[in-house]
């Protein structure tokens, strides 16, 4: 694509390729100096230009090299998500785009999305980038504006008809999914989290309610009301605005009949189903999917018989029996809200003398604020509680574990193991 193709008044460069990364940089690159939380691109610009880049885009003076052609703007992201798009030959305008956002249930929402969808859907997210016979593993849950595109436009010329992605807080906030035309935005829940990155929680959710902000009147903003901060993600959102809701009068309802431990009897829009799910806040995931692909015209008894046959997506309230009758159960909740509801749906399928060990840890460099509460949770529900080590990154996992027993009380039950593999 000819450089003057992407900005007016500029030669007919020949870009092979789009880079922020100067250690990946080839001949014929155009490289965007982004600015982001631990480096500036500006001071890679000239390793990214001798590595054969041809254009440069920035908005600080630098250096220039000779033969290069720079580019000077006022937002060097903003022009990157237009340049990823344009390149990639708008990617998400062929395709039906399904954005999922929140603090919880992100993963697996979209994960049933793309088998619910009766036409052929990839996903994007935490777990996978999956279309096919494709099954990437990402970095990020919200990938870069680049990447993005780039598994867009592969999913077009692989024959997806649409795409269900996860759309993190830190995503919105740094304006990666800003050029992506999303046909259906799910708001699932809001609790606290990522205050590492945010630092307060109205700074959360305005970054979440950045989705709803930018949506276009076409598309449909799909919202759980009776979580208190759905409303307010859509006050200022042009897209229709449909509910959905297990406790109140919603456009989309849903009951718990019965619950089993293999699963439970849903009543959605009185309809019955059994469904190979355990919790609540697996009702309110399977909800979500079910309103969105009636938005888009599925059949209702189509997406109901599909959703009857699919299992949780792993690592999500997995199931692991043992032939001695131990049961394991495997949830990524990573927050005090998501460990307590994992625990209460436990107890509601936990046997009279069954005893209940919670294995928990929290990861290193972020929000220090949950730990306590994370390890204070554990204790409520279990037996016995174990305190390990979640990727502590560049943090001592003692020091985590210090934070995590700080607010246990003497009595409590539970035993301290750093060695994740003990």
């Amino acid at each position: 694509m000819l450089l003057s193709e992407m900005f007016e008044g500029a030669p007919e460069i020949e870009i092979q390729g789009l880079c922020i990364d100067s250690r990946k940089a080839k001949a014929g690159d155009l490289f965007f100096c982004l600015k982001g939380l631990e480096a500036d691109g500006h001071q890679f610009a000239e390793k990214a230009c001798k590595a054969g880049a041809a254009a440069v885009v920035h908005c600080d003076e630098l250096k220039q090299c000779q033969g290069v052609f720079y580019i000077k703007v006022d937002n060097v992201n903003e022009e990157l998500n237009r340049i990823c798009d344009l390149f990639n030959g708008h990617p998400s305008q062929k395709m039906t785009v399904f954005g999922v956002t929140g603090t919880n249930g992100k993963t697996t929402t979209t994960s049933i999305i793309s088998d619910v969808y009766n036409k052929p859907c990839g996903y994007m997210g935490t777990i996978a980038v999956r279309y096919g016979s494709v099954n990437k593993i990402p970095n990020l849950t919200t990938p870069d504006a680049l990447e993005i595109h780039e598994n867009l436009k592969e999913m077009t010329d692989y024959g997806m008809a649409g795409v269900a992605m996860e759309v993190s807080s830190h995503g919105l906030a740094m304006g990666r999914v800003d050029a992506v035309d999303f046909d259906v935005a799910i708001f699932t829940n809001l609790t606290y989290d990522h205050l590492d990155y945010h630092k307060t929680f109205a700074e959360y959710i305005r970054a979440k309610k950045l989705f709803f902000d930018n949506l276009p009147k076409e598309a449909f903003a799909l919202i759980n009301i009776d979580d208190r901060n759905g409303r307010v993600m859509v006050q200022n959102t042009r897209a229709t605005v449909k509910t959905l809701s297990l406790q109140s009068m919603a456009d989309f309802r849903c009951k718990i009949l019965e619950t089993h431990p293999d699963g439970m009897e849903l009543r959605i829009d009185g309809r019955e189903v059994w469904v190979h799910f355990l919790g609540r806040f697996n009702a309110y995931n399977l909800l979500c999917v079910y309103a969105a692909a009636l938005l888009l015209g599925a059949d209702r008894e189509e997406v109901l018989q599909i959703m009857s046959t699919l299992h949780p997506v792993s690592g999500r309230f997995e199931f692991v029996r043992a032939a001695d009758g131990t049961t394991a159960i495997v949830d990524y909740a990573h927050t005090p809200d998501a460990l307590e509801k994992v625990l209460q749906t436990v107890e509601e399928i936990r046997r009279p003398g069954q005893q209940l060990f919670v294995l928990c840890g929290c990861g290193g460099d972020r929000d220090k604020a949950k730990r306590p509460e994370m390890a204070q949770i554990a204790v409520k529900y279990a037996t016995t509680a174990i305190l390990t080590s979640d990727n502590p990154r560049h943090e001592d996992p003692d020091a985590i574990l210090d934070d995590m027993v700080a607010g246990l009380a003497p009595g409590d039950r539970y035993l301290r193991i750093a060695d994740r593999a003990e």
